[in-house]
């Protein structure tokens, strides 16, 4: 099992490049890369050339992987380019966590990957829908996903998961997987337990 931290969006609505904020004295993306190291063997960051989560990953001597710059950009263009490095390094699967959810630990982590068996995918589920980009991904999808988006086709994760057969692990607690995507978002869960 290979990990991947998704940290090459824009970050837009944060202001500032989300992967290296701090919470709790560490960077948004140690958090994710920790919960993954629970139960992955080799753990990579997916990121944009000579960004801060780049630089950040190369500190920790974490792979780093680009997306490929004729896919349409997206989550999904992040997934397409860590499968095909997992595969490169002969893992079966993947587990990939984003970046912004620093609450999301080991023990999420290690339950998606009991679940999975012999489907092609399993992600987290919880009472405020589907968590998918916490989620586990046969390497044997990425020759038919990047050819969907060399096509130009950039489908809604939760389509993905639907059509792949993604197996829902449900979760009580919706807390963990709260995304800090604002400033706001970031001020509200350092006061969290």
């Amino acid at each position: 099992m290979a990990g991947l931290v998704l940290a090459g969006g824009l970050s837009r609505r944060f202001g500032r490049e989300k992967a290296t904020a701090l919470w709790r004295g560490r960077p948004l993306l140690a958090w994710s890369l920790a919960a993954l190291d629970g139960g992955c063997e080799w753990v990579a960051v997916s990121a944009a050339p000579g960004s801060g989560a780049a630089g950040l990953a190369r500190a920790a001597e974490r792979p780093v992987v680009h997306d490929d710059p004729t896919h349409p950009r997206g989550p999904l263009a992040g997934l397409a380019a860590g499968l095909a490095w997992a595969a490169s390094e002969g893992f079966d699967a993947l587990a990939t966590l984003p970046c912004d959810t620093p609450m999301v630990g080991p023990a999420v982590v290690r339950a998606l990957i009991e679940a999975l068996g012999e489907a092609d995918g399993a992600h987290a589920m919880t009472d405020d829908g589907s968590q998918g980009l916490c989620a586990i991904w046969r390497t044997r999808l990425a020759p038919a996903l990047a050819a969907r988006l060399a096509a130009g086709d950039h489908p809604p994760v939760h389509r993905l998961l639907a059509e792949i057969g993604s197996r829902p692990v449900r979760f009580p607690d919706a807390a963990p997987f709260r995304n800090i995507n604002t400033e706001k978002d970031l001020a509200d869960v350092r006061g969290s337990p």
